[in-house]
């Protein structure tokens, strides 16, 4: 169920569910010690959090995906490494965590800088329900997208995705190169929790249930 960005819902957004588990120990543990120097302020702590997510998770696009427990939030801490949605669902469960409202959202990307054996995985280089985070900052949702580590960018001449917490944080258009890298083509809207079968129903109809 897609979630509207009212004000009087933003409970929804500061609440744990069982796949974003925003009171699991080690969730709170995490997000204490990721915004211990960022002082008082929500944006300042959203951006330690962002980091914290982008480059201390490494990102695997070969990650399981079609149960809950693989978008878990605590269950992506532990091992270290996520795609995209599981980052964003980690990443959603600090900002909670830290009492700020936090959803997630999806779009249809196009990765023109795919690698072949990524290509030949999931058979395309469209990429459904692209998973990214948004918090409530400064009287707005702002867009954070934690997938890609700042090593992986490096090896394909690409920037490392930075995050001011005023600012949306989308992939870019071109690399360094000046080649086309990533392209939006389609979004599909914010939620308050992880919708799995949605999701897997939407892979199974791009990429066909034998991927």
């Amino acid at each position: 169920m897609i979630i509207s960005p009212d004000k009087a819902d933003f409970g929804i957004y500061l609440s744990p569910t069982a796949i974003i588990d925003s009171d699991h120990k080690d969730i709170a543990e995490y997000a204490e010690d990721a915004v211990s120097d960022a002082g008082e302020y929500p944006a300042a702590k959203a951006v330690k959090l962002y980091y914290a997510v982008r480059d201390c998770i490494r990102y695997d696009p070969y990650c399981p995906f079609h149960l809950p427990e693989h978008y878990r939030a605590s269950n992506v801490l532990k091992s270290g490494r996520g795609f995209c949605i599981s980052k964003a669902s980690l990443l959603c469960a600090l900002g909670r965590s830290c009492g700020i409202p936090s959803r997630i959202g999806f779009a249809n990307v196009r990765n023109h800088l795919a690698t072949r054996q990524l290509i030949e995985y999931i058979g395309s280089d469209l990429f459904v329900y692209h998973g990214f985070t948004e918090f409530y900052l400064e009287g707005r949702w702002v867009r954070s997208t934690p997938a890609f580590n700042a090593e992986l960018c490096q090896k394909h001449n690409v920037s490392p995705l930075e995050f001011n917490g005023r600012d949306d944080s989308i992939f870019q258009a071109y690399n360094s190169k000046k080649q086309k890298f990533m392209e939006y083509v389609e979004y599909h809207g914010t939620y308050a929790d992880i919708p799995v079968d949605e999701i897997v129903a939407a892979w199974e109809n791009a990429y066909s249930r034998d991927r």
